[in-house]
């Protein structure tokens, strides 16, 4: 291990912080993930709205096919024409986010003109100014998330022994997952329903009944990505990026081949240790505000 070493590693850590952030930031811009089913569901049940909806898949999918095309297109750039890192890197992202806002597109005129029985309109307007910001932000997760495996293949010791698509499929599946598992519910329990309690859960019989006004006037996407951005979006980031640094420290301080059992030992503790801290923080939130409304239970339970 040199001192080298450990700073790409802090600086995959920093990467891919950005790639969360702005990957949960994207799925609240064009209502992508768990929350988009009450979008979806809205006009259905008396509530036109003008919140993107895209919905092009789940967004563990989705953001694999965004890095790995970018990291592709990458790839092809560095081996076969030798172009600098920087630029091929910039590149691909570029594609991506261009194969996105095709999709996020197309997604849209889809799902809203299959609608219109509810009432539901198509506005260019949202498709105009929001489309971009989608696509900026999937140009930002992949550019992060492809400069992580081109770091992983290229510059870290020992190298990656897989090429850059590969690695980039893996890393899109996970920032995905990650955006759905830790900021959906600061988009979906917060922003959505903002008349309800927090916490307190949603019956069946309110599906569909989303906040539709904004602080002034109607409620967009862009408005989701502005109160999104202040918590979701971030603790995304910290989720994804500690997820990055932690499993590559591990492997840097300890040689994978000679040191396999401390790299996964480090990794096991790792893993204990949050799940502990998790347990901590449920229930000491639980014993310093309450249970949750409706929540018959026994608090220390």
């Amino acid at each position: 291990m040199d001192a080298l070493s450990m700073g790409l590693v802090a600086a995959m850590g920093a990467l891919a912080t950005v790639a969360g952030a702005s990957e949960d930031i994207d799925s609240d811009i064009g209502s992508q993930s768990n929350p988009n089913s009450q979008v979806q569901l809205a006009a259905q049940v008396g509530n036109p709205h003008r919140i993107y909806n895209k919905a092009i898949a789940g967004e563990p999918p989705s953001n694999a096919l965004w890095c790995t095309t970018a990291a592709i297109v990458a790839y092809m750039l560095i081996e076969a024409f030798q172009m600098p890192a920087l630029f091929s890197i910039a590149l691909g992202a570029s594609v991506a986010a261009l194969f996105d806002g095709v999709m996020s597109m197309s997604a849209y005129f889809g799902r809203n003109a299959s609608q219109k029985r509810f009432n539901q309109w198509v506005y260019l307007d949202i498709v105009r100014y929001t489309t971009p910001s989608i696509m900026a932000h999937v140009w930002i997760t992949s550019f992060c998330i492809v400069t992580i495996t081109y770091i992983q293949v290229y510059v870290l010791t020992p190298h990656h022994p897989f090429p850059i698509p590969v690695i980039a499929l893996i890393w899109g599946l996970t920032v995905g997952a990650i955006g759905s598992s830790v900021g959906d519910i600061h988009y979906g329990g917060e922003r959505e329903f903002q008349w309800r309690l927090f916490g307190q859960g949603l019956s069946t019989m309110l599906s569909g009944q989303i906040v539709r006004k904004a602080e002034a006037g109607l409620r967009n996407s862009i408005d989701n990505a502005w109160f999104c951005a202040k918590f979701g979006g971030p603790a995304t980031g910290m989720g994804f990026g500690l997820t990055v640094f932690l499993d590559n420290w591990r492997t840097t301080v300890f040689d994978p081949v000679s040191q396999a059992l401390l790299a996964i030992g480090t990794g096991v503790f790792f893993v204990i240790v949050m799940n502990l801290y998790n347990f901590y923080l449920e229930r000491s939130a639980r014993r310093k505000y309450g249970p949750y409304p409706g929540y018959k239970g026994d608090i220390a339970a």
